[in-house]
């Protein structure tokens, strides 16, 4: 395993982090003994950092039976704020409940990162004044070691990164083979605010895996992205390569982040994900690749309110 600074935090967190959506069975049925081999073999590879949230399902509820079988030096984060699909309670008092509850699930008294889930659902100033404010509060009284939001939207994750005092940021889907803009527009800042930079969804929120193209059934993809993702699954398949293992060794090896977080209950998955940190990448089938990778005016998909996807309010920054 491959550790990383994460930001300002003194943490040196590894390069693939354990996400729990699977575990809290948000996409069906699994197994909690299911559950358990993949959280402790994804320890086991080296794995420090489990990424979960009020949201997934019974992850936290899960992840409670199995705290105190967890090392010392293994972070808990979770998050508050989307109470559904399209529900959201980033109210002061709402994050403050979640956390608090949260804790009881987990079984800890803190848990060393709490974030705000998706703010590009809602209108940002309220959050950036108000529920911001409540993060600090709960870490001066050591519920929390450090404090974040996540996005799916790059302009909204800019603007955490510039306006707002963050220890550590979390975007979705822009650091893949079908799209690494994080690189581009969020690396720099998060390195010049000292701000831990995580990346999620190395196949772009399921658009590179066959099955999921093959359907055409994404619900939040645009059809150029659907296109480009279904060009690239094409080429890699006649090349006689794994998309899916193709994409998370460019996310792991390629994308400027401290850690790629990578959600599975299945232990080959997990071990497939440490591989490809190692793996040298076939240059010549990665150009191949990459030459049909969305340009960054063309978003993958567009989520949350629109007005959080406008680059207008960067002019004079």
């Amino acid at each position: 395993m491959e550790y990383r600074v994460f930001g300002d935090t003194g943490f040196e967190v590894s390069a693939v982090s354990f996400g729990t959506a699977p575990l809290g069975q948000l996409f069906g049925p699994v197994p909690f003994e299911q559950a358990r081999e993949a959280l402790f073999r994804a320890i086991d590879l080296g794995m420090n950092l489990v990424d979960t949230s009020s949201y997934y399902g019974d992850a936290e509820e899960r992840l409670g039976r199995l705290t105190g079988d967890l090392p010392e030096d293994v972070w808990l984060a979770t998050k508050a704020g989307r109470v559904g699909w399209s529900e959201f309670d980033f109210s002061p008092a709402g994050v403050r409940r979640s956390l608090e509850r949260s804790l009881k699930l987990l079984k800890r008294d803190r848990v060393e990162l709490f974030q705000l889930h998706d703010i590009d659902f809602v209108e940002l100033g309220p959050v950036f004044e108000d529920s911001v404010a409540e993060l600090i509060a709960l870490r001066d009284e050591g519920k929390c070691r450090f404090i974040g939001m996540t996005c799916y939207s790059l302009p909204t994750s800019r603007r955490v990164l510039l306006e707002t005092p963050v220890d550590v940021a979390l975007n979705y889907g822009h650091g893949t083979l079908l799209d690494d803009s994080l690189t581009a527009e969020l690396a720099p800042v998060a390195a010049e605010r000292g701000v831990g930079l995580m990346n999620a969804a190395a196949v772009s929120l399921g658009m590179l895996v066959p099955s999921v193209v093959e359907k055409a059934e994404h619900n939040i993809a645009s059809d150029v992205s659907l296109a480009a993702a279904q060009r690239m699954a094409r080429a890699a398949e006649a090349r006689g390569v794994d998309i899916a293992f193709v994409a998370n060794q460019y996310a792991l090896q390629r994308v400027e982040c401290a850690t790629t977080v990578v959600g599975s209950t299945s232990v080959t998955h997990i071990e497939e994900a440490v591989q490809a940190l190692g793996a040298p990448i076939d240059e010549e089938i990665l150009a191949e690749l990459l030459s049909h990778r969305l340009p960054l005016a063309e978003q993958q998909w567009t989520v949350g309110l629109p007005e959080n996807e406008d680059w207008n309010w960067l002019e004079g920054v």
